[in-house]
């Protein structure tokens, strides 16, 4: 191991994991908020919205990330609508991400009783107190496990940016690698910075799973 060479890069992949988090944050907010909307609507079963979606959810899911930033990348601008990486590489995450995170917060939804609900109507409360009160808190309960799941899923997926152009961590590596052939030193890097991202992002995920798990999910 070259410990010299990887001083000298260390500031490279120290840029290239702030893009990846920057783009990966930005990328899983977007999916969350799509998540929470495209759930809403199959939860209230909206008619023509819920067909929608659910074409959506299957095409997302059942297609690669790079597939899809392909398309959003050299695909759109053939009828007008161009982009840059950076923006492509959220709108990617956002896709995919979001169809993930919509079966989550579905999960959740309909994991409450339905005489929870009925109780609570008979109670006088209305459908957005129903909501707040009643569903949304054991919703999120049984939404966390996924929910974290997606999160770490939709950060390593942000692997494939290098397809595009963008200075990611695996764009980094594999530059080093084409230019030194310092293999050995460049993947412990890669490897190294991936768990700076993830390990924490799981460990913090897996406190607040704890935190909010009621009890009949057990101790």
């Amino acid at each position: 191991m070259d410990w010299n060479f990887m001083a000298e890069y260390l500031p490279l992949f120290e840029k290239a994991a702030l893009l990846t988090l920057r783009l990966g944050a930005a990328g899983i907010l977007l999916s969350i908020v799509v998540g929470l909307v495209c759930s809403m609507i199959l939860y209230y079963r909206i008619p023509i919205l819920k067909t929608i979606v659910r074409v959506y959810v299957e095409i997302s899911r059942n297609t690669p990330l790079l597939i899809q930033l392909f398309f959003i990348y050299y695909g759109l601008p053939r009828i007008g609508i161009s982009t840059n990486p950076e923006a492509c590489g959220i709108a990617g995450l956002a896709f995919l991400g979001g169809s993930y995170m919509c079966e989550a917060f579905r999960s959740g939804l309909e994991s409450v009783e339905k005489i929870q609900i009925e109780s609570a109507y008979s109670l006088g409360m209305d459908t957005w107190q129903v909501m707040r009160y009643v569903i949304l808190p054991q919703a999120i309960s049984t939404s966390i496990p996924p929910f974290v799941a997606n999160v770490v899923f939709l950060l390593k997926e942000t692997s494939v940016f290098s397809a595009i152009s963008l200075m990611d961590l695996m764009f980094t590596a594999k530059d080093l690698i084409g230019l030194y052939y310092k293999t050995p030193e460049c993947l412990f890097l890669l490897v190294v910075f991936y768990l700076l991202i993830l390990l924490p992002v799981s460990l913090i995920g897996s406190a607040i799973e704890r935190k909010v798990r009621y009890a009949g999910f057990g101790a």
